[in-house]
């Protein structure tokens, strides 16, 4: 049997001021802990975002039609709503998973030691767009799927990952400042394939938007715009970001780089590969619901890629203590 111990007033005080900073005194996660903590959150980011799209292709967006109610007079879904109504009401309840995945993150990091302060904020920051998000999607519920809000509502989603990305990558590194692996000018050129990521991830919002997958069964406004005008703008996006990558992994072969963003980019070369695989074949076979959903996994797949190349390009190592020198030991001795 293992001792509980005593909880006194000061220690219910502590708690009730700083409930973190009470946890990190009593206990000491493992540094795999931290990491799996990370990688937790990012999952169930990308995850929240597939959901989300299974409640559009199933035309379930308002499913509940209302919030933070699913009905005017229900918090949770009935039997008369039927399917629709559990595929949002149990979208929306997925959201608390992901809390919790990024509450863990959180306590992980702050519990961790030493310390890491910009781990925490990577946590809380991520905490805040989830906050954020899920007032717009109730937003997004009540303005009945207009679709501008239906954009901003993935693009916060993305936002979330990029974050999840980079907190899941500073658990693997130390806390020195950044050294580079690269000259400035692949630095540049990844710094453009950044930015053709962003637009190509916009532009897809706005097929979405212009698209048939309005996301409820009765009509729903749609951006007025030719859907297939934008679509081919979407794949001419897409070949440019194929074509930066190519480069990249061309330009970082001719110049031996370290293997890191080798791998990084070759990696994120195969992704888009897939998803545009994926995206040719949905554009031609009128947009089946399932390879849609596998498109927007492959949306998140290919900006976590993007992102890792990214942050591939420096590294941090850990913070070494000063230790004695030769000369400082022989003093040792001597006294």
């Amino acid at each position: 049997m293992v001792r509980v111990p005593n909880v006194t007033r000061a220690d219910a005080l502590a708690a009730a001021r700083n409930p973190l900073a009470l946890i990190a005194e009593r206990w000491t996660p493992a540094p795999r802990t931290v990491r799996r903590a990370a990688l937790a959150a990012l999952v169930m980011a990308v995850v929240i975002v597939v959901t989300g799209g299974a409640v559009r292709l199933t035309g379930s967006g308002l499913g509940c039609p209302t919030w933070p109610k699913c009905t005017d007079d229900s918090l949770t879904t009935t039997s008369a709503m039927g399917f629709h109504g559990v595929i949002e009401f149990g979208n929306r309840m997925l959201t608390y998973v992901l809390c919790a995945a990024v509450g863990w993150a959180i306590i992980a990091a702050r519990s961790q030691k030493p310390w890491r302060r910009s781990l925490t904020r990577l946590g809380w920051a991520q905490f805040w767009i989830v906050m954020s998000n899920a007032i717009l999607g109730g937003i997004v519920v009540l303005v009945g799927l207009n679709p501008y809000t239906v954009a901003a509502h993935f693009l916060l989603s993305t936002a979330l990952i990029a974050v999840a990305t980079l907190m899941w990558q500073r658990t693997l590194e130390g806390d020195e400042a950044p050294r580079p692996l690269v000259g400035k000018a692949v630095q540049q050129l990844v710094w453009f394939l950044v930015a053709a990521s962003v637009l190509l991830i916009a532009v897809g919002t706005v097929v979405t938007g212009a698209g048939p997958h309005a996301g409820d069964s009765s009509d729903v406004e749609r951006m007025p715009l030719d859907w297939e005008t934008v679509s081919k703008l979407h794949a001419v996006l897409a070949w440019i970001v194929v074509t930066l990558t190519f480069a990249l992994w061309f330009v970082l072969k001719a110049v031996d780089a370290p293997k890191g963003p080798l791998h990084r980019t070759r990696d994120l070369f195969l992704i888009l590969l897939a998803q545009g695989a994926i995206g040719y074949v949905q554009y031609f076979t009128d947009l089946p619901e399932a390879l849609v959903a596998l498109h927007m996994l492959g949306s998140c797949l290919v900006w976590i890629g993007v992102l890792r190349v990214l942050l591939s390009l420096r590294e941090r190592p850990e913070a070494v203590a000063d230790l004695p020198g030769p000369s400082t030991e022989s003093a040792l001795t001597r006294a």
